[in-house]
């Protein structure tokens, strides 16, 4: 292994997963006010719940055929294809693959949108108890199916365009769904105040978002020199190599999101406002989910594919243990943030219209349990990156599935006893499980990796987050004695000045700890900054 191209793989992924991570911030932004806006119009009721059952079905299928299958299956074979310097065959693979999920996606819909009511039943048992939300959540699927076959396409096209190191169009393009899903809810209000016709209107965005994320994608693949218009065969010989890492690959990618699945389902046997307790807070989770730990799984998968068809397996342990550094650096301290101030951060923003303080306390409650497990889900992403590299998709498979029948057993347990929040603290500890049996397989295939390193600058990390935590604390309690009655501008200068206190806290004590991905993220700021 040559050191200075561990080190440069290094910099490649700190590098990208930062563009990649401003991006998504960019992104989440936007997706905070479009569920800002969602949970104003709706708040916890019929509406909002059909709706997100309705969403959860399209967005499982994105990550099934599109993130969590062929992209990701496709991402290692078309790197090993110009790694051994033949473009011109790597480009027909990429077309070949687009032509191919196109077709299979749009069989995917027009299944799915008729047997819409027989899918409703089985992910939302408990709706049957309501004719009409029933027929309003199956109305709303089949309206939307048809996200599938756009967003299926942009994952493909984010790993096409990831591998030829282009990272910030895919990163920003959900901020055109979140646009389009804003415009189409507040447009549907000038027309009617009918719940249903507003709601229909929110599910009309998410087909437009999903048409101009794919169209925002197109002409960087151009650039490229994908164009996807030219003459050519739905079938490349390499396209048998990512179909055999695609079948598995189907659950093994999607296990959070099949969780999450499993969630909606039981929730849905819980009281009215079960489902929209629980994805206000899986939301807000994603916020750090997907601007670090996704950030830097999707800037990783490249390095660590060029690593693997060079069969360098010492470059792969070093490169897993820099990326695994960096999530927990990071997620560490926004996993406790969120914990000890939950209930302010869901007031500040939702609490409004239709949300109301019982709403806010029962979706700050799932918040906590979910956010315990915010390390696991980050790490899973990683874990699961350096699999797919080696092109092994058993391994992850067998795990996913042992996970999710962790979290089954587990949600029917707690569920009595702690109703929605028990459905969060399973996904948590499923996940948790999942990232232990995934780690356990990997020490045993790789056995090159450096865990006293990630354990020395965790546990310098855990420090900094403790002391960041307790100042937080602190500082909100000072500006905000009480927060049930604060208004709006109150909560949000305690919210305010409570992170930026602890996040001056927390990068004090990562100086001060030295903690390496503290100072190579501050070297890499200062080249930038001389530039």
């Amino acid at each position: 292994m040559d050191p200075n191209e561990t080190d440069s793989e290094k910099r490649k992924v700190t590098r990208a997963a930062g563009v990649v991570g401003v991006a998504t911030l960019f992104s989440r932004i936007f997706g905070y006010l479009r569920d800002m806006v969602v949970a104003s119009f709706f708040g916890a009721g019929m509406a909002a719940d059909a709706f997100i059952a309705a969403f959860r079905i399209p967005n499982l299928l994105r990550r099934l055929f599109g993130e969590g299958s062929l992209s990701i299956a496709f991402v290692p074979v078309f790197t090993e294809i110009l790694i051994r310097g033949d473009r011109e065959s790597a480009t027909q693979l990429a077309i070949s693959a687009m032509k191919l999920l196109f077709l299979i996606l749009v069989g995917v819909s027009l299944v799915g949108i008729f047997t819409t009511p027989w899918i409703i039943y089985v992910i939302a048992p408990g709706f049957s108890a309501s004719p009409e939300k029933l027929a309003l959540t199956i109305t709303l699927t089949r309206l939307m199916f048809p996200y599938i076959v756009f967003i299926g396409l942009v994952a493909l096209c984010m790993g096409i365009l990831n591998v030829l190191g282009h990272f910030a169009a895919p990163a920003v393009a959900p901020v055109l769904l979140n646009i389009a899903m804003i415009a189409a809810v507040v447009t549907a209000s000038f027309f009617s105040e009918a719940e249903i016709v507003r709601v229909i209107g929110l599910s009309i965005g998410v087909l437009i978002g999903g048409a101009l994320q794919l169209a925002l994608q197109l002409p960087f693949l151009v650039r490229y020199g994908i164009r996807f218009w030219k003459r050519s065969g739905l079938w490349h010989p390499a396209m048998k190599q990512v179909g055999l890492l695609m079948l598995p690959t189907i659950f093994g990618a999607a296990v959070y999101q099949i969780n999450m699945l499993v969630g909606t389902l039981l929730a849905s046997l819980l009281p009215e406002g079960s489902v929209s307790y629980l994805y206000y807070a899986d939301r807000l989770v994603q916020f750090p989910l997907g601007i670090f730990a996704t950030a830097t799984a999707t800037a990783v998968l490249p390095s660590l594919s060029r690593q693997a068809a060079a069969h360098d397996t010492a470059g792969i342990g070093e490169t897993f243990g820099h990326a695994i550094s960096l999530v927990l650096f990071i997620t560490l301290p926004a996993m406790v943030g969120m914990i000890v101030l939950r209930e302010p951060i869901v007031a500040l923003l939702f609490k409004r219209g239709a949300f109301d303080a019982h709403t806010t306390r029962l979706t700050a409650d799932a918040l906590l349990y979910y956010c315990l497990g915010l390390w696991a889900f980050s790490a899973v992403r990683i874990v699961v990156s350096v699999f797919y590299a080696l092109q092994d998709t058993r391994t992850p498979v067998q795990m996913a599935t042992i996970s999710i029948g962790v979290n089954i057993l587990l949600g029917m347990a707690l569920m009595d006893s702690m109703a929605h929040s028990g459905l969060a603290l399973a996904t948590s500890l499923a996940s948790a499980v999942n990232l232990i049996l995934l780690v356990w397989a990997l020490r045993k295939r790789l056995g090159t990796i450096r865990w006293q390193k990630i354990g020395a600058s965790t546990g310098k990390t855990l420090v900094a987050t403790a002391l960041m935590a307790m100042a937080a604390v602190w500082i909100f309690q000072q500006i905000v004695p009480d927060a049930d009655p604060a208004g709006f501008f109150h909560l949000l200068t305690g919210v305010s000045v409570a992170v930026g206190v602890g996040m001056g806290i927390f990068s004090g004590a990562a100086w001060l700890l030295k903690i390496p991905e503290w100072q190579q993220m501050v070297r890499l700021i200062k080249k930038r900054l001389l530039r």
